[in-house]
């Protein structure tokens, strides 16, 4: 088989593995990957975007609200999610209740505000959960109700996901006007996200419990690159090496003499013939190959930098 080609076909399954990978993380993996892609802009340009064509785009200020309600410790909310699983005895976890409460609220600056659309917000939450465990003989009221049915020493899992009204939050959307107010809401096929982390941290919890396989998903991507890089680094070297006999046996246009001359001064290589030029060093081409795919990736880096405000 040819080096070059199966060198790119197995980059490419080492990419495809990866991905593959990243996919079975579900709903975090969407969540992560919108959360770095949206486009950043301040509230007043949001509010500019709203009554243009759909645009998903990212956000932040801190969360205000006249409606906000109060929690077991009397911090005031304005989104809360409560969620009851049920363990069974192959180890997975079955919802028997997944409740919200939401009231309207903002995001605010100094001078600016975009109110977002909290019936639109549900998984897109990204806030580190408070969790529970116990047996199902230990839950009472609705919480008891939800779980009849369920053996008493069941294992039961309780998990709140909430935002307060005193936050500062990063949220992505689609900016829209509803009677005339800009609000931020799910659009263009992405979730509305909002987060109390800043990106790095919330990129963290949405890959916590598969950090094994992001981690060999991230090795496979490596790996797949480079191989590509080699790829290119052995085909270049091969067609060199096929094109180096071919010109040493051309006639020399500045000789009357059919024969090939020889560059003087320069090694040559006695498989191709007295006289030609040798055809290079392997190791010196794909050093050449990896210094370039280097660069490339450190101009990307600054790139990415430089042009991360805007």
């Amino acid at each position: 088989m040819n080096v070059p080609f199966a060198l790119a076909a197995i980059g490419l399954l080492a990419l495809a593995a990866a991905l593959v990978l990243l996919r079975t993380l579900g709903q975090r993996f969407r969540l992560g990957r919108t959360l770095a892609a949206a486009s950043e802009v301040t509230l007043e340009e949001c509010r500019e975007l709203a009554a243009g064509p759909p645009v998903y785009v990212r956000v932040s200020g801190r969360v205000s609200s006249d409606e906000e309600f109060p929690d077991d410790n009397d911090r005031p909310l304005v989104f809360r999610r409560t969620r009851l699983e049920v363990g069974g005895a192959d180890g997975k976890w079955r919802s028997v209740l997944d409740e919200r409460e939401a009231v309207a609220f903002e995001v605010e600056s100094r001078s600016e505000f975009v109110a977002v659309d909290q019936d639109a917000l549900g998984d897109g939450l990204v806030a580190i959960p408070r969790v529970a465990t116990g047996r199902a003989s230990e839950l009472h009221g609705d919480m008891a109700t939800a779980a009849a049915g369920t053996a008493p020493d069941a294992q039961v899992r309780l998990t709140y996901e909430q935002l307060s009204a005193v936050e500062h939050v990063i949220a992505c959307g689609t900016p829209v006007l509803r009677d005339g107010k800009p609000t931020l809401t799910a659009g263009l096929g992405r979730p509305l996200i909002v987060t109390v982390l800043d990106r790095p941290s919330a990129m963290r919890l949405l890959a916590s419990g598969a950090r094994a396989r992001v981690a060999a998903a991230a090795l496979l991507i490596a790996a797949g690159l480079a191989l590509l890089v080699l790829a290119v680094g052995v085909a270049i070297f091969a067609a060199t090496a096929l094109a180096a006999p071919a010109l040493a046996a051309s006639p020399s246009p500045f000789s009357a003499s059919p024969a090939p001359s020889p560059v003087i001064g320069l090694p040559v290589d006695p498989r191709a013939g007295a006289g030609a030029p040798l055809v290079g060093a392997p190791l010196l081409a794909l050093l050449f190959v990896l210094v370039v795919g280097v660069l490339a990736a450190l101009a990307t880096v600054a790139y990415v930098r430089v042009t991360a405000k805007r």
